[in-house]
């Protein structure tokens, strides 16, 4: 499909995009929420299509297509947080539309019960106090369930400091958690 994509074949493209929307979505998700979700899904995959014919080994496909993803989401957060400043909104402001960057976990599949959506709006809330280095990996490696080596190239960052802001990042999720009442986490 990949091969077929990159000679510009438009039906093989939207197989690519079917097989790995969702994941895409997802992660956004989990890094921007809501806002501009499917503006943000579109340049992912617009990006890829411009971008296919310089993809010189397609087994890297999928970690090309996230540190893509990653991009559009760093860029999102940056022009978000610009369009902030020029609003010039008091610091509380600020935190009330933290809302808008809500994040979910990204197994919809599963069937949650009452307990278990509590559990899920918790780690929206632990998530959303991380900074945005530390909720990427983590979100990339416990939600996502990419291998740290995968992370570290999606980001172009040493694996020791994928290492270390997981590290740092379960540990504060862990004492959000705590502090929520949650026990035996991590």
């Amino acid at each position: 499909m990949i091969q077929q994509s990159q000679q510009g074949d438009a039906e093989a493209f939207r197989q690519l995009y079917r097989r790995y929307q969702a994941k895409v979505r997802s992660t956004l998700y989990q890094l921007c929420g809501q806002h501009q979700l499917d503006d943000l899904v579109q340049e992912v995959f617009f990006k890829v299509w411009k971008g296919l014919p310089k993809l010189r080994n397609h087994n890297f496909f999928a970690t090309w297509l996230y540190r893509i993803t990653w991009n559009v989401a760093q860029d999102a957060r940056k022009q978000l947080g610009r369009s902030r400043q020029r609003i010039h909104q008091p610091s509380s402001a600020l935190a009330d539309n933290e809302g808008e960057m809500s994040l979910q976990l990204s197994r919809p599949e599963d069937s949650p019960d009452l307990l278990q959506l509590h559990y899920q709006d918790l780690v929206q809330q632990g998530l959303a106090t991380l900074s945005f280095e530390h909720r990427t990996v983590l979100v990339l490696h416990d939600l996502e369930d990419l291998p740290q080596k995968t992370i570290a190239e999606v980001l172009n960052l040493p694996g020791g400091t994928i290492k270390s802001r997981l590290f740092y990042a379960r540990r504060a999720m862990r004492e959000f958690l705590q502090q929520q009442g949650v026990q035996d986490v991590f």
